[in-house]
């Protein structure tokens, strides 16, 4: 156990403060402190605008067209993308609203951060608006821009800093259980602007370049899923979907008194597979099997561990590996080659949700009851049925076949009654490229501040989502390092591999 050894001024430098909370990060405002006598505070170059509580009674319900309505920003759009867009749930209000809340309307890019929340300085509490649409912004959230919008390097500079313990011990709020950050505390807030505007650049490419990349990762999941929904759909034999309600031999066969495979969407999924022209495949029984958390273990840190750790908690719903931890064990680990990982229990949306494991990256590894795995498949037929599992069809279609009232479950038998359609060889390599493209190299070692975007984007155009998301940790890897060393005042390397 570590202590944090405090003195009188200390109390002092805190306005006599005596709770114990306020002095667990001592050395880091130590820290600030130093930077304080250096370099200017970055908030002199920003300002912010705290969003409006609209009433309940300005939302518009979803069958009102998007045209007379305008999404509003709340915290919980903050806290889960790096860069907002409309690919998230919103609620909506009137159109009607725009000429007496014109001030609340975001029309340029800048940085949201959340006002509220709690003291675990590891949430993400910020999130960037590309002013690619326009929306409202509610209480609870504030928005920081540019004073002078000709210094773009400046803003992604800031929230890249967002993204870092130095600012989120300072941005912690006040409050017994939900925390508020208000305007006194933001006053004291400090984000070192450093002299050095190349650093300043690089940090901001590098912020932008993985920004880039997320948005690229979306479209690409986009763009499997309507290449599998195109050819499904142009591709179905002469003959029309027709809902029955299930008849009793049908309950019988099926024992399930759940209404989820008897509904309509689910029905008419299920058709739409297994009426393809070339008819469609099942998972082999015998290359499916269950996982365990092992009685002797230690979880942690991945590089210090033997095999790699994997839970349902770990998984996207692009298909990627969000966690890195590990986990040493007594006993045997059970992942030793390429394979698939299934998400067999949560939210029903999120029962069914596959992850493809490269060996080659991860190396031995380690899953637990909370997924099976597929095995004994060529590497592209997995990374087709991934792909294919992940789609916004299948997340309905297996949310329907899960079982339970809280705790949604898909069992092994249930991932045996899943059809995957019998795509050509030509399309299925179509559609696995768009996830996995062997036939690419990230080659970052001749790029500079002049043309890093430039070819990174050029990398991105032609990558499938799991080499974007792979060379996105690289770079979050070169922030980290950047930030950590421009906080302890050392010299920032202008390195991009």
């Amino acid at each position: 156990m570590s202590y944090n050894i405090i003195n009188y001024q200390d109390i002092v430098n805190n306005e006599s403060v005596l709770l114990a909370k306020q002095y667990s990060y001592i050395k880091e405002y130590k820290i600030v402190k130093n930077l304080q006598n250096k370099y200017d505070n970055i908030f002199s170059y920003i300002e912010s605008i705290d969003g409006y509580a609209f009433s309940t009674k300005t939302y518009m319900p979803s069958y009102i067209s998007k045209v007379n309505k305008v999404p509003l920003v709340q915290i919980g759009n903050v806290n889960s993308e790096l860069c907002l867009s409309l690919n998230q749930k919103y609620e909506y209000v009137t159109i009607k609203e725009l000429p007496n809340k014109k001030k609340y309307l975001l029309s340029e890019k800048g940085v949201l951060i959340s006002l509220t929340g709690n003291d675990d300085i590891e949430n993400d509490i910020s999130t960037f608006f590309d002013n690619d649409f326009n929306c409202f912004l509610n209480q609870r959230v504030s928005f920081f821009r540019l004073k002078k919008i000709d210094d773009i390097d400046l803003l992604y500079y800031f929230y890249a800093f967002t993204k870092y313990k130095i600012f989120n011990i300072q941005w912690i709020g006040t409050g017994s259980v939900q925390k508020n950050t208000v305007a006194k505390e933001r006053k004291k807030i400090f984000i070192p602007k450093i002299n050095n505007y190349q650093t300043i650049k690089y940090v901001s490419m590098l912020m932008q370049a993985i920004i880039n990349k997320e948005k690229m990762i979306k479209f690409r999941h986009k763009n499997i899923f309507n290449a599998i929904d195109n050819e499904l759909r142009q591709n179905q034999k002469a003959i029309n979907f027709k809902f029955d309600f299930p008849t009793i031999n049908e309950i019988e066969n099926s024992s399930r008194l759940d209404t989820g495979t008897y509904a309509e969407q689910f029905k008419e999924i299920d058709f739409l597979i297994k009426n393809y022209r070339e008819g469609c495949f099942f998972l082999d029984k015998n290359h499916l099997k269950s996982g365990n958390t092992p009685n002797t273990r230690f979880i942690g840190d991945i590089d210090n561990l033997k095999y790699r750790w994997i839970t349902p908690t770990h998984c996207s719903d692009n298909g990627l590996i969000l966690i890195d931890e590990g986990i040493n064990l007594k006993g045997n680990n059970n992942i030793n080659e390429n394979c698939l990982l299934l998400v067999n229990r949560g939210q029903g949306i999120d029962c069914g949700k596959s992850i493809f494991y490269n060996f080659n990256d991860y190396g031995k590894g380690h899953h637990n009851q909370g997924m099976y795995k597929v095995f004994n498949y060529e590497k592209e037929k997995l990374i087709f049925i991934s792909c294919f599992l992940n789609t916004q069809l299948i997340r309905e279609y297996c949310s329907k076949l899960s079982l339970g009232s809280k705790m949604k479950e898909l069992k092994m038998e249930h991932f045996l009654q899943i059809p995957f359609p019998n795509f050509s060889e030509e399309k299925q390599k179509e559609i696995v490229k768009l996830y996995h493209n062997d036939n690419i190299a990230y080659q970052p070692k001749h790029r500079n501040l002049d043309n890093f975007l430039t070819n990174d984007n050029e990398f991105n155009k032609v990558a499938g989502i799991y080499e974007i998301n792979k060379t996105a940790k690289q770079l979050k890897t070169l922030l980290n390092s950047a930030i950590d060393n421009i906080i302890n005042d050392k010299q920032v390397d202008i390195v991009f591999d």
